[in-house]
């Protein structure tokens, strides 16, 4: 709950938390599971502090950066596909996440009706969610939860030696870890690329996890790709910039340039999972890097 100017009102109420779009004939909603603050260490790790913190004061961006936290919710083909499912409880320390089920349910969009699941990846911020029983005791017994299956694999004995992950490694293989455990049944592994529903495919880049995906949707010649992790704040401006929380640096820094570069001639809509809500809009070239573009909103 939020006290303002002396009234009370649940927070939903206040801050925007849905957002509704249209890809074609496909619908879209960006839901937020709130913010974490992240502190600005955790990026550009490969280059100078200084030049770092620079270019966060030209952004007036703060030493602790907001993290937002998008998941979205596509209907297509009688499917209804969630993208990711916040954090749940599997970050006690953060007081500002962890509201996708009652978000949903502010949505109208019952925990019953999801058919399918995609998880980018099977990091705490994007699987907590579905370990909430808010949202776990009213999901449906036929659920189809689709993730790479490098990442499946590669979550069973997480590998932390290129970083610190901020200290969160312990969470994050609890985290996995339950998940595991709780949805074998409804695991339903791809390789490279899978089609969920019409105009829906997730694929494998690598980079940010082993198994990291992005999900396309396209429908009537209109396109959008939701990136996940493959950027964070500032990696539309920054791209060669390296983030403390990716397991495989190198290759998240070339994987998130060809996806901006693809967007930008692309001129699709374009988000990720940890931009402000609602994170939707399109990448210009800028340079030698890119600019981000905000959407119009549509009131």
């Amino acid at each position: 709950m939020c006290l303002c100017h002396g009234s009370l009102y649940p927070d939903h109420d206040l801050i925007p938390s849905r957002y509704l779009t249209r890809v074609g004939d496909i619908e879209v909603m960006v839901i937020s599971d709130g913010a974490v603050g992240v502190p600005a260490e955790g990026l550009g790790i490969n280059v100078d502090p200084a030049e770092r913190d620079a270019t966060l004061r030209s952004k007036f961006l703060p030493e602790v950066v907001d993290w937002g936290m998008n998941v979205i919710v596509i209907r297509s083909g009688g499917r209804t596909i969630l993208v990711d499912a916040g954090t749940g409880s599997e970050m006690p320390q953060s007081t500002r996440t962890g509201r996708l089920a009652l978000r949903l349910k502010a949505a109208g969009i019952e925990p019953g009706s999801v058919t399918d699941v995609i998880a980018t990846h099977l990091h705490m911020d994007h699987i907590g969610g579905l370990l909430d029983e808010r949202l776990r005791s009213h999901m449906r017994p036929d659920l189809r939860i689709h993730a790479s299956a490098i990442d499946l694999e590669f979550f069973k004995s997480p590998d932390f030696s290129h970083n610190t992950f901020g200290g969160l490694q312990d969470i994050i293989r609890s985290s996995s870890q339950k998940f595991l455990d709780a949805y074998q049944s409804e695991l339903r592994p791809f390789t490279k690329e899978f089609q969920v529903a019409p105009g829906v495919v997730v694929t494998h880049t690598g980079g940010h996890t082993p198994g990291h995906s992005v999900v396309r949707v396209s429908s009537r010649g209109e396109r959008l790709t939701f990136a996940g992790d493959a950027l964070v704040p500032l990696g539309i401006e920054c791209p060669e910039w390296q983030n403390g929380f990716d397991h495989e640096p190198e290759e998240a820094t070339r994987v998130r340039v060809g996806l901006l570069r693809e967007a930008a001639e692309s001129g699709e809509l374009f988000m990720a999972s940890h931009l402000s809500f609602p994170a939707l809009g399109r990448v210009a070239v800028d340079g030698n890097a890119y600019r981000y573009v905000p959407a119009t909103w549509a009131y």
